[in-house]
């Protein structure tokens, strides 16, 4: 049964196909030069056979088949996505449907590993999900997952703003709640994952740099907190404001606003 979070990211995905992977293309990696993507893939290793849950447009599926991945397969709340990763050349012939996590439609033992960027932490049910996973995974196979982490500069500034404006939005007009507070933390995916026969995760950082024009930066908040799709059009060019003065004293002199994204990555393999 589709829960209500669900339906919204369904639909909200659906009228924005293109933003997951337009965010993480958004930065530069402090110190590194590959993308965010990139940078993921390769803690995940060159499995043969990969599956992506919440795999949005296919984006990281791509570069995993960069790397060697031989099989490729997806799931994705987001039937606007699934069309996109279908139709992406290096997706020629992966397995890429519309379905949820908690029941995959995978056969047992079918995967090396298992990848979830940014969608694990926004799931329902995740003990269903983390089964389904253990059971379509190969024993020693990886489950590696990206996280969000607390945000630097005008990324840390921009939640202390916004979330007493969406705490008082009406309950008719909020985005439904999900995700649960154990995907988001090392000790709390440990205690998640550890009954499901998974090792200790190592756990890994990267760090996104987006510093730009304050429009830029601003735009790039808007687009990662899906709260504002539940704001009406004043309210929004209210939180812009608010977001603009608080940050005014973060400019450097030739007017970049310092803005970095972190995304945390666990890893682990299945006893």
């Amino acid at each position: 049964m589709t829960t209500p979070v669900e339906a919204f990211l369904r639909d909200y995905h659906d009228r924005n196909p293109a933003a997951a992977s337009e965010l993480a293309g958004a930065g530069q990696l402090v110190g590194d030069d590959r993308t965010v993507y990139e940078a993921f893939a390769a803690y995940v290793g060159e499995p043969r056979r990969v599956l992506d849950l919440g795999c949005g447009d296919g984006s990281l599926l791509a570069v995993l088949a960069a790397r060697g991945a031989e099989t490729l397969a997806g799931i994705d709340l987001s039937p606007g996505h699934v069309r996109r990763a279908l139709a992406t050349p290096a997706l020629a012939g992966a397995d890429v449907r519309t379905g949820r996590a908690q029941k995959l439609p995978f056969r047992d033992d079918g995967f090396d590993a298992v990848v979830s960027f940014m969608a694990l932490m926004l799931m329902t049910d995740v003990e269903q999900v983390v089964a389904e996973t253990a059971r379509v995974l190969a024993t020693g196979g990886t489950f590696a997952i990206g996280v969000g982490g607390p945000g630097e500069g005008a990324l840390a500034v921009f939640p202390k703003i916004a979330r007493p404006l969406f705490a008082v939005i009406p309950e008719e007009r909020r985005v439904p709640s999900g995700g649960d507070p154990r995907t988001r933390t090392r000790e709390g995916l440990d205690r998640l994952l550890g009954p499901a026969g998974f090792a200790p995760v190592d756990w890994h950082e990267l760090l996104l740099d987006v510093s730009g024009q304050p429009e830029q930066v601003w735009q790039t908040c808007h687009d990662t907190y899906y709260q504002i799709d539940s704001l009406d059009e004043t309210q929004v060019a209210g939180l812009r404001t608010a977001f603009m003065v608080a940050t005014r004293d973060l400019l450097t002199e030739d007017g970049v606003l310092p803005a970095k994204a972190r995304v945390n990555v666990a890893v682990t393999r299945l006893s």
